[in-house]
């Protein structure tokens, strides 16, 4: 959750504008290039809701401050700066992103939106299919669609090993959402390769979102496994 007091962006001469801290999440953010990794006190109803209340406030003050610290960096020519500050927005939770999308198109920055998507496509499976939900959610499924393909790009060991992460920690929605959305994006061949971590958690898994697709994308990847020596 993002802290009340956390500090207004700003863009000062010669630094990097610094962001709010990214609310916290469950599961392991690791460093943009190591792709793919991982109780509250308990309130009553009169509190709570105020507390939910405050949180989208303080969420929308921080995305609408970052948007004009990026609007005052474009408008500067600092763009290295400008690119530094849409890396560090695509690591917040899920749940800003569209109010993301929202003030950046609102801005005129639809360009850093479109950055900031991409960006967004390097996030762990479990943040990726949460943020694609929150987008989704929002009425913007285009975009949820296509963080989605962005963060398939990857080897396909490193999307098995992605997928058998989210299995080990019960999260089987999250697999179908992700293999759904690989299997559409890839090869037969590619999707096969991404077994390798684990055949025979992975290769039934696989056939069944290649089943979801169609009859002929789940005997292409049948023909694509058994070729690369795993049995379907």
């Amino acid at each position: 959750m993002v802290e009340e007091d956390a500090a207004p962006v700003v863009a000062p001469s010669a630094a990097v504008p610094l962001l709010p801290d990214p609310a916290p999440v469950t599961g392991r953010r690791t460093p943009r290039g190591a792709r793919f990794a991982g109780a509250a006190e308990a309130v009553g109803e009169e509190r709570a809701e105020p507390r939910a209340v405050d949180v989208g406030v303080a969420e929308r003050r921080d995305v609408v401050q970052a948007v004009e610290a990026l609007a005052r960096l474009r408008k500067e020519g600092r763009s290295g700066e400008a690119h530094a500050l849409l890396v560090e927005a695509a690591s917040w939770a899920p749940a800003r992103f569209p109010l993301l999308a929202h003030e950046l198109e609102r801005a005129g920055l639809g360009a850093d939106w479109q950055t900031l998507l991409w960006e967004a496509g390097s996030l762990p499976a479990g943040r990726l299919v949460a943020a694609a939900d929150a987008l989704g959610a929002a009425g913007r499924a285009g975009d949820g669609q296509q963080i989605l393909r962005q963060g398939t790009g990857r080897p396909p060991g490193e999307i098995g090993e992605a997928v058998l992460g989210l299995v080990a920690e019960g999260r089987h929605r999250e697999v179908r959402v992700l293999l759904d959305a690989y299997v559409r994006a890839r090869t037969p061949e590619e999707a096969a390769r991404s077994a390798e971590p684990g055949p025979q958690t992975l290769v039934p898994l696989l056939l069944e979102a290649a089943r979801g697709v169609s009859d002929e994308r789940r005997w292409d990847l049948v023909h694509a496994l058994r070729v690369a020596g795993f049995p379907a």
